[in-house]
Order: C-alpha cells, then sequence, then structure tokens
C-alpha cells in the first residue's frame, strides 16, 4: 500500500493538524501527532483551525523525546542537577538556560517550581542559536533535545546534568534523570503518535495500532528511532486516549502558570 508524508509545516503544526481534522475518516488519513499539536497548542494559539480533544480519535503512542539539562563542558563547572539547583539558589536568576523551543520552555518553568531553582530562561528562535551560545559561553546551560545534544556530550563539548523523562534511557547511557537527582516525580518529555480523525471505524483504528505496535517491535526500527533521539513505546488507543487527556492537563497548567507564550 502506498503511503503518501504529506509535511504541512506552520503554527506550530496547527496546518498540518487542522488539514488531518478536516480529512475523511475512512482510514486512509492519519496525523502523525505531537505533544505540541495534541495537548499544549490550544493553550498556546487563539484559533487552531480544530478542536484536537474533539477531532481525532487516538490510534497508538510512537515514542517519548526527553529533554537534557546541559552545560557547556568548559564554563559551567556542575555534574549534576543537585549542584545546579544548588548554585542557583546561592544566586538568583544569574544563571542563564537557553530555551530553543516551547517544549524547552515548558520543561525549564516546570522544573524551576519543582526543584525550586531560580534559573533565569532565555528564549530563543532555533535550537541552532541557542546551541551554539551554550558551545561559545555566551549562556552556561541549554535544554534541548537529545537528538540536538548527544553529538556535542559524545565529543565532551556538553556536559549532560539530566535527562527530563522519569527514567534514564539508552540513548544517553549514564546520565540520570531529573526525577533522581532530588526533584522526585520529575517527568516531562516530548511525545509522538498517531491519531486519525474523529469518527473512523473503531476496527481500522484497531488494525492501524497493532501494525504500529509490530512495528515498533522491529529491532531495525528502533535503532533507527533511538539514532534520531525518539525512545520507542507503543500504547493502544485506549491508553493513548487517556495519556493524551493527562498531558493536556500538565501542559495546560504549566503554559498558563508560567504565562508561555509563542515569539
Amino acid at each position: 500500500q502506498p503511503i503518501v508524508i504529506d509535511n504541512r509545516a506552520g503554527a506550530g503544526g496547527n496546518i498540518g493538524t487542522a488539514a488531518a481534522a478536516k480529512a475523511a475518516p475512512d482510514g486512509y488519513t492519519f496525523l502523525f501527532g505531537t505533544n505540541a499539536t495534541n495537548a499544549a497548542n490550544e493553550f498556546l494559539y487563539a484559533n487552531l483551525g480544530c478542536n484536537p480533544a474533539a477531532d481525532f480519535d487516538a490510534v497508538a503512542m510512537v515514542g517519548l523525546l526527553p529533554m537534557v539539562v546541559a552545560t557547556s563542558a568548559a564554563d559551567l563547572h556542575t555534574n549534576g542537577i543537585a549542584e545546579l539547583v544548588a548554585r542557583a539558589k546561592a544566586s538568583p536568576n544569574t544563571l542563564n538556560v537557553g530555551l530553543p523551543s516551547t517544549t524547552a520552555s515548558v520543561v525549564f518553568a516546570q522544573f524551576v517550581k519543582a526543584a525550586q531553582a531560580p534559573l533565569f530562561g532565555v528564549k530563543y528562535k532555533a535550537s541552532a542559536q541557542s546551541m551554539t551560545d551554550t558551545l561559545g559561553g555566551q549562556i552556561p546551560l541549554t535544554i534541548d533535545t537529545v537528538t540536538a545534544a548527544r553529538s556535542h556530550i559524545q565529543a565532551g563539548k556538553l556536559r549532560a546534568l539530566g535527562i527530563t523523562s522519569l527514567k534514564g534511557s539508552d540513548m544517553l547511557p549514564g546520565v540520570k534523570p531529573v526525577s533522581e537527582q532530588g526533584v522526585p516525580g520529575f517527568d516531562v518529555v516530548a511525545w509522538d503518535a498517531l491519531f486519525a480523525p474523529r469518527g473512523t471505524p473503531p476496527d481500522i483504528v484497531q488494525k492501524m495500532g497493532e501494525h504500529v505496535q509490530k512495528a515498533l517491535q522491529d529491532p531495525e526500527v528502533r535503532r533507527k528511532m533511538l539514532e534520531i533521539g525518539v525512545e520507542p513505546l507503543f500504547m493502544g488507543p485506549a491508553q493513548l486516549d487517556a495519556f493524551v487527556k493527562d498531558e493536556r492537563l500538565k501542559w495546560g497548567g504549566v503554559i498558563k502558570a508560567a504565562d508561555i507564550r509563542v515569539e
């Protein structure tokens, strides 16, 4: 069966999401959604072009994309999250943290609140800019995807202080999660999942979910996903639906409390 990937960029994924929402619910169009399109964007944009909570049926979770808190290896001599929090408390709002995305801003806001760490967030329009400034010593810290940071960590140019998933990841062996470094329960990650336009026949939704599950069991698929920074994780329709409802509450609560806005 031929598959067409229809990339529709813009407005944080809202343009593509709205197009998928309007597609016929016949099992021939699916949305490859994210924490942004299906959980966070409704709290960031006045007009999404659709209602993700009402316009889609959950099909399958594909994977998690944990973020990493990192520092320039040559700049900030800090070896872990507990030490970072102590330094922040000793000199409130003097340690700058590069934030190259809305996801990074949400992770930062939740971390500052949960760890009671008075850090200062600096927003960037792109990961490359934030990473360049961190590597160059213009800012001491950044929060970014494993994909963006991993090569610099492996080269010894960045030091990973903590990963934002509840548990450690094979993508960054030896890097402890924030939750195990004095901030219990911390778990804020991006994710990818498959959705169908609301009203797609349940048997088709179930069948597609089974196909995703089978694909995620393939060692080569898993290897490639880990290579690009995605931790394979399957959830079926019912489990994903419950997960997304919880995520909307979590992301929405942080965005509102921190007054995070799209630049």
